[in-house]
């Protein structure tokens, strides 16, 4: 069903969409991103969710020859074929620095709920992100953990607890096999010339390899 068909759908239910938005940098999109995506769609039940590559992420440092159109490109590939995934450059067409609270703001919307996914290191520092108070107005958090580490459990578990008692918002877990996978490692792997199709999608793999990227 297209975005327009749920549109009708919620209209005449009276029903609020359930819209997902996953960002990221995705330098390079790995499979480790796509099950996280495809847990967080159904545990969440979410009509439609955003894939949204970064142009300019806030809290990271891009490489030199980073270009986003590539990143953009490599998500395209990763998500084709699943139902309700839309990869949006809405990041990369503003420009600048890609603030999480413009994007859910030019997203929200009456007839929708936000459901917000992120990763181990953006729970951790999230009371650090711009405006990240009025993000927890527009939006539901939710997480999901890439790795096993105990001493990393404790602290995201001491973070929520935090949250929760600061502000009346608890962060939601997307519980998914753990793939210990990580867009550094993979560009470090690529440029040794070691093989990477047990990494990413295939598509992106062909991707990689035929634009050259990270050698």
């Amino acid at each position: 069903m297209s975005i327009q068909g749920f549109s009708e759908v919620s209209t005449i239910f009276d029903e609020k969409l359930r819209v997902g938005i996953y960002g990221g940098t995705f330098a390079p999109v790995h499979n480790g991103h796509v099950a996280a995506a495809e847990a967080f769609m159904k545990q969440m039940k979410l009509d439609y969710l955003y894939v949204i590559p970064t142009y300019l992420p806030p809290h990271k440092t891009v490489d030199f020859a980073d270009d986003p159109i590539h990143r953009l490109r490599m998500c395209e590939l990763a998500f084709a074929g699943i139902d309700g995934v839309v990869v949006s450059d809405m990041e990369i067409r503003r420009g600048g620095k890609s603030y999480t609270y413009d994007t859910l703001n030019g997203l929200a919307g009456e007839d929708k709920k936000l459901f917000m996914l992120c990763g181990t290191d953006m729970v951790l520092t999230f009371d650090t992100w711009y405006k990240f108070e009025d993000i927890l107005k527009l939006c539901y958090p939710c997480y999901v953990r890439r790795e096993n580490d105990k001493i990393i459990e404790n602290r995201i578990i001491a973070k929520i607890t935090e949250y929760y008692e600061k502000y009346g918002v608890m962060f939601r877990r997307i519980l998914t096999e753990t793939i210990e996978i990580s867009s550094t490692d993979i560009r470090g792997a690529v440029s040794e010339g070691r093989d990477i199709s047990d990494m990413v999608p295939a598509l992106v793999a062909k991707y990689i390899k035929e634009n050259r990227l990270y050698e």
